[in-house]
């Protein structure tokens, strides 16, 4: 079977690796569409390696080359012994994190008891932690991490079902923590969240763009930072105002359009350093600010020092797995993400702006593409 092999920081290789092993209570999927990840690029230029052994020893790559993709969805090619609601045929979307009821663990952690289960105790992800990812031909999964999809929702629109469920996680975060600005403000001195700032214009910030318009019903000013014409464009046409900080100052844009009041929610979404270290110039005091960007290389800690002052409530979050069906143990972000896609509530389409028909062809998204200023988001569409 083929696969894409990291095998150093860098180096991609299309090579051949063993077929996967159906078990009783799995599926075997024939992969459909892999999305390409900003976690997957952080993996490959060597800036991020979470696969580790047993004492939490980072495992390098040449002793152990990876296989990405953790965005995906496919088609059913078999159904375990034991697998009662899958068949072969039909088409699934996937939720990558590998839990306690996924892995069959007694007694299940705290986590999933209480249904966080991103943060299983024993929590694993396909193409992240060391577990082969989507970036082959076919990938034998846990039944419970398959979403079997109705109606005819193209691949590469599915597998963005991924990303979509981190934003959907993260906003339920932010309007379940109680703070000064609230979308839904209760008791305890709550006021309504007036504005929101995204600092940039990836796939994360226009799906987060998309989302508080039309899943949480926010009608108050959103500005989106960019500095790519392209993505402002979307930002717009998504019902936003874009920012443009290649051209004038953030600070002096968002101080001139709030009239000095400044953002309430502050949603960071570059892991920039230099995009983080402008939070609290940007943000009113007791303001929440979710941390959503991973990375912020070359920002000095002590910035943070800055934000102390304020008082914001911070907001961070991870995954999308989020709370599970206590019927079917099955994720209910990636469900509520598949149907907000296929209702059309959600545009993703839009979004994917390169398309790679192999796993040979995907390497350009890793080899130049992304530094493309019309990218956005790559989709391998395979077999």
């Amino acid at each position: 079977m083929k696969a894409l092999l990291l095998e150093r920081p860098g180096r991609l290789e299309l090579g051949d690796v063993p077929e996967p092993e159906c078990g009783d209570h799995d599926v075997l999927i024939q992969v459909g569409a892999v999305g390409v990840c900003g976690t997957d690029f952080h993996i490959f230029q060597g800036e991020a390696n979470y696969n580790s052994d047993a004492e939490g020893r980072t495992i390098p790559l040449s002793v152990q080359p990876q296989i990405l993709g953790h965005e995906f969805c496919g088609t059913v090619l078999e159904a375990g012994a034991q697998v009662r609601d899958l068949a072969p045929g039909d088409r699934v979307a996937v939720d990558q994190g590998l839990n306690c009821y996924s892995q069959r663990i007694t007694p299940v952690c705290e986590y999933c008891e209480g249904g966080d289960s991103h943060q299983c105790l024993h929590y694993q992800e396909l193409g992240i932690t060391g577990i082969p990812g989507a970036m082959r031909e076919r990938v034998a999964i846990p039944a419970v991490n398959a979403v079997r999809l109705e109606g005819k929702m193209g691949f590469p629109e599915t597998a963005l079902s991924e990303p979509l469920g981190c934003i959907l996680h993260a906003l339920d975060r932010v309007v379940r923590t109680p703070a000064r600005y609230m979308f839904h403000p209760g008791s305890h001195g709550s006021r309504p969240i007036e504005n929101v700032l995204i600092l940039g214009a990836g796939p994360a910030g226009l799906l987060f763009l998309q989302n508080l318009r039309r899943e949480v019903g926010f009608e108050g000013v959103i500005l989106v930072a960019d500095r790519v014409p392209e993505k402002l464009g979307m930002v717009k046409r998504f019902g936003g105002t874009p920012l443009d900080v290649g051209q004038s100052d953030l600070v002096e844009m968002v101080s001139h359009l709030t009239r000095g009041r400044k953002i309430d929610l502050l949603i960071e979404a570059t892991g920039s350093g230099a995009a983080f270290r402008t939070i609290s110039s940007l943000i009113r005091k007791q303001a929440t600010v979710l941390l959503y960007g991973h990375g912020h290389q070359g920002t000095d800690l002590s910035v943070i020092n800055l934000l102390l002052f304020l008082e914001p409530t911070l907001v961070v979050s991870v995954g999308a797995s989020g709370a599970l069906n206590p019927a079917t143990r099955r994720s209910e972000t990636t469900t509520r993400a598949v149907e907000l896609i296929q209702t059309g509530q959600v545009d993703v389409r839009s979004l994917i702006t390169h398309r790679y028909p192999s796993l040979e062809t995907v390497r350009r998204a890793f080899g130049g593409d992304a530094e493309d200023a019309a990218y956005i988001k790559g989709v391998l569409e395979v077999f």
